[in-house]
């Protein structure tokens, strides 16, 4: 194995950037609970707050309606409650409406009872099935019902990106609430933009830089506040998550989404122009391949296809034998390739699925990485067709 590699593997989970070791060291070199009223609990709190209107910052949001987490996982069961309460309208949430393509975390960790649930279909694209969503919303409202909708912004194995603007607008039709995991869109787009409309944002430090361990939930101001707890016991966040706060943890995940806001104009371009020359010079090696998405607008880093004849777990061991570090389209568990309940959604063949690679590019990648790639890449597809005239 060569001693250069390349990770390619950032919607898995970025490299720590420096900006957030920095202030992760400068706050563990600290001492004091940001509970605490003397001055070195003062300077804790100081840090959270600093770190919470850069969170704010990156999402167009407010700093008051962020609230941290463990992570996305976390912050995405704490949402899908049907105990949340929004302003000025008393009728409670009965439905919970999830996107088939949703993290495992959305689509297992809701708290709502199983027949409140229905599952939201998508298209040949991933892209969510707006028909789907207007039934279901007029069948709830008929029933006297109110819809809580959960479907991603972009999705972390395919990077197709939904139409959250247009969802919103239907959800809020029928009184609805919309919430929608950003985790994969912030710092790679305007999150402000793209996720426009949703009421409740779910994001995550690790994706963008940031260490792992925390997350956020982002509440539209003045407008949604959960009744129903995950995590009880103290007054922290305002008493909407319990325990005290993880400061170093805190700090670093606001300097790595200042970091991420500062160059995000130029990282969207930069991140399309790697994506676009990996995807064509897959498409030289292998005309066949199979390019998950292509048809949406998906985001500028992540490119996922598959080749036929060529499975995921041969194809992810020979790149990380040549020094490429990827991931499968599917969910991976215990070092297994599973099969992908995205790809199953979206109505892709059992023997094209399970042969979906995702590359997910960042801010450490470069003009090499892809070098590195294609060449990598064009060695498998050889000795692929090679074995297959040779049977």
């Amino acid at each position: 194995m060569s001693g250069v590699r390349s990770y390619l593997d950032h919607n898995a989970t970025a490299p720590l950037r420096a900006e957030a070791r920095a202030a992760m060291l400068d706050a563990l070199d600290a001492v004091g609970n940001p509970s605490s009223i003397h001055a070195e609990g003062r300077s804790a709190r100081g840090r959270i707050e600093a770190a919470r209107d850069q969170v704010a910052r990156l999402c167009g949001a407010s700093a008051r309606d962020v609230v941290f987490t463990s992570g996305a996982t976390e912050a995405n069961v704490t949402a899908l409650t049907l105990g949340l309460k929004t302003d000025g309208d008393p009728h409670p949430f009965t439905h919970l409406l999830i996107s088939a393509v949703e993290h495992p975390s959305g689509v297992e960790g809701a708290r709502a009872p199983k027949e409140a649930q229905r599952i939201l279909s998508v298209d040949a694209n991933g892209l969510l099935n707006l028909t789907d969503l207007e039934e279901e919303l007029n069948k709830i409202n008929t029933l006297g019902g109110r819809a809580l909708v959960s479907v991603q912004t972009a999705n972390s194995e395919t990077g197709v990106i939904q139409p959250i603007p247009a969802i919103s607008q239907m959800v809020h039709a029928q009184g609805g609430l919309l919430h929608s995991d950003a985790v994969q869109v912030a710092g790679r787009l305007p999150l402000d933009q793209v996720a426009a409309g949703a009421d409740i944002l779910t994001l995550s430090a690790h994706k963008i830089g940031g260490p792992q361990g925390i997350g956020a939930l982002v509440f539209k101001s003045g407008g949604v506040s959960l009744q129903d707890r995950l995590i009880r016991g103290g007054g922290q966040e305002k008493g909407a998550r319990a325990g005290t706060e993880g400061t170093a943890l805190i700090a670093a995940f606001g300097a790595a989404c200042a970091a991420a806001e500062a160059a995000i104009e130029s990282e969207t371009a930069r991140l399309a122009s790697l994506r676009d020359e990996a995807e064509a010079g897959v498409l030289k090696l292998a005309p066949e391949a199979v390019i998950f998405g292509k048809n949406a607008r998906r985001l500028p880093n992540t490119l996922s296809f598959a080749i036929p004849g060529l499975t995921a777990e041969t194809a992810l061991m020979a790149f990380d034998l040549a020094g490429v570090a990827l991931s499968s389209g599917s969910a991976c568990s215990s070092g297994k390739v599973k099969r992908s309940h995205v790809l199953d959604a979206m109505g892709v063949a059992s023997d094209i699925a399970k042969g979906a690679v995702r590359v997910s590019f960042g801010y450490s990648s470069s003009n090499g990485d892809v070098i590195r790639f294609l060449s990598a890449c064009e060695d498998i597809v050889r000795k692929m067709k090679t074995r297959t005239r040779a049977a």
